[in-house]
Formats: C-alpha cells, structure tokens, sequence
C-alpha cells in the first residue's frame, strides 16, 4: 500500500557577506537543525581531519569557510563541528539518482532521493562577494543543482562510493562552482582542482550553450563536451567505467528514453513535464529505498527562469531569478507537492 504525502519546500532568500548568510541560516535552523541528516551521521569512514578541511576550504573556496563561520556562530556550535557536519568533507551519502537533459535553451533534471536525507530548501542567495544563484540545498551549505546570475548552470549525479579518498562531496562541489565560475570553462578549471571524495558525474551549461558531462572520480576527470547533453548515474569513458556499480541497467534505460525523447524537440514546458509525469520513466516513487523523485527543475540559462515541481505531477512553479535580482519579484515562503509513500 502506497498513501500520498505532501513535500512541503522552504523557499529561502539570503543577502549580505558569506558570514551573514551562514548565521542567518544557523540563527533560522537553530531550533529545528536536519536532525534526520545529523542522525545518519553521513558515515565517515575516517576520524575526521577539521585542519586538513579547514586549509582546503581556505584554499578553494575562502568564502565557504566564511559562510561555516557564520553558521556555526547562529547555531551556537564549534567551528570545528560546522565543518565537520556541512562542509562536505569526508562523508557520504546513500545512493541516489538524477537524471539531466541539456538541449537549446534549457536544463531539466530530477532528483531522485528520499525525503527523510533531504534539506527541502530552495535557497536564492545574493552575496556581496560571490555570484548570486538560486538552487536547491543539501547539509544547508551545498547544492544539489542550481544556477547563477551569469548563467552557469550544474547539477550532480551519483555514480559510486567506492574507490574513495579524502576530499569534498558533490553537492559542496556544486556550491564552490555557482559562487566563483561565470561559464563552462571555469567551472572545469576549479573542478578539476579541487579535491573529489567519491565518484559522480556532474553536468554543466553556461550562458551561452556551452555544455559538458565531467566524469569525476577522487584520481581523475574527464570532461566530455555535449550538446544535446544527457546524463545520469554512470560513467562512459574507457578510462573511467570500471568504477561504475554492478547494476547500471536503470541508469542506461534512462539515458535511452531521452536520447529517443531528443526527436521530439521539446519547448521547455514540455519537458518539464516529461519529467515531472509520474507516468514518465524518468520518474520514480522508491522513497524507502532512496530513489523517488523528490524535485524537477529546469533551468533557463538565457532568460534566468527556473521551473520547479515538488514530488509529481506538479505545478510548474516558475521564478524569474532576474526579477529576484533587480528587486521586483517577491517570493513565497514555500512551495509543496505530492509523493506517494510506501507503507
């Protein structure tokens, strides 16, 4: 038996220095901080190293570290302990899923996880010293997709956690991308800087069309230029698809309804709802086992508009990111959806 639940997501807006946005957002969840995120623990394999987190995060993205200062002071916490719970560094995930289809004009993705590990924030953020973005958390500073003022859109995809190191998760990785890089090429120089803990694909598209596929694994990446672009849980390249899991079938089968789906030449609102469709074969509703569509959302890198749906058969909510930026378009504090949980 399956009942419907309603997904309920914050909308949240954050201006001023990194160090006020991270206390805003710890003074916010002070009293009410993930606990289902904290209470997994995200699994550290390895007694974690603050020092070594902190000197990265000093080297890459200063303004993170700037933004953990400020969270851990609204949280009333050690710096020491907001970095260990939401840098990003040494831990992982459950497994999920994400599925991305990048052509003309737009980015569409699922994402596919359960609700219990789930911020359920769609944070638009605006700092002082950073590209402005709006996209969707995860552990309250990183990103699971989003996209900034100048266009740069990305989104990750899980592929495995084997074949680990130390080194920052996706969805941190994510997040250093819309704050620092303007286009494709700059957001391949950084991640093919910065220190990967785990294996996952990320796709990323600019302004103006440029898109990649960038298999990244802790010892290596490899970039892979598309348009159209399709890409979801598994890596392709020769050098690279031994550290694929045993069973990609899923990931396979969806990649070929959208390579098939590439016929159709879809205006955005038509493939958002290709998506969102609970009908669709993009769309999932395991959420006991961390695989049901949680969000869909498409990105319009030209105009900066974002459609969303929450769970399935949504809406479309859509937002204006450039009206948000010059001042003109008040947002909700929520939006919601419908998921059907497995009892």
């Amino acid at each position: 038996m399956s009942k419907s639940e309603e997904l309920v997501i914050q909308v949240i807006e954050l201006k001023g220095s990194y160090y006020q946005i991270g206390f805003e957002q710890g003074r916010q969840l002070k009293d009410k901080i993930l606990e289902d995120i904290n209470g997994h623990d995200r699994v550290s394999n390895k007694k974690f190293q603050f020092l070594k987190a902190k000197k990265l995060l000093e080297k890459f993205s200063p303004n993170l570290l700037k933004e953990l200062r400020g969270l851990a002071k609204g949280l009333n916490i050690p710096l020491n302990v907001a970095i260990e719970r939401y840098s990003g560094y040494d831990v992982l995930f459950p497994e999920m899923g994400c599925t991305t289809l990048v052509q003309d004009s737009y980015y569409v993705r699922n994402y596919d996880f359960s609700p219990t590990i789930y911020d359920a924030r769609l944070v638009f953020v605006r700092p002082i010293d950073g590209y402005a973005s709006v996209g969707f958390s995860q552990q309250i500073i990183g990103r699971l997709d989003g996209m900034n003022e100048k266009g740069l859109v990305i989104g990750l995809h899980f592929v495995n956690h084997m074949h680990s190191q130390e080194g920052f998760i996706a969805t941190t990785i994510v997040r250093m991308i819309l704050d620092q890089c303007a286009n494709t090429e700059e957001a391949i120089e950084l991640i093919t800087r910065v220190p990967h803990g785990f294996c996952y694909n990320y796709s990323i598209t600019d302004f103006n069309g440029n898109s990649v596929i960038v298999e990244a694994s802790p010892q290596q990446q490899i970039i892979k230029y598309a348009h159209p672009l399709i890409c979801t849980n598994h890596f392709e390249t020769e050098e690279l698809k031994q550290k694929n899991r045993v069973e990609i079938h899923g990931s396979i089968q969806r990649k070929q309804y959208l390579q098939a789906l590439l016929k159709e030449k879809l205006d955005p609102l038509s493939a958002f709802h290709h998506f969102n469709s609970e009908k669709s074969p993009l769309f999932f509703d395991d959420y006991k086992n961390f695989f049901g569509t949680l969000h869909t959302v498409l990105y319009s890198p030209k105009d900066l508009n974002v459609i969303i749906g929450v769970g399935k058969n949504s809406g479309p909510f859509i937002f204006s990111f450039k009206e948000w930026l010059q001042g003109s378009l008040r947002l909700p504090k929520m939006i919601s959806g419908t998921i059907m949980q497995g009892e």
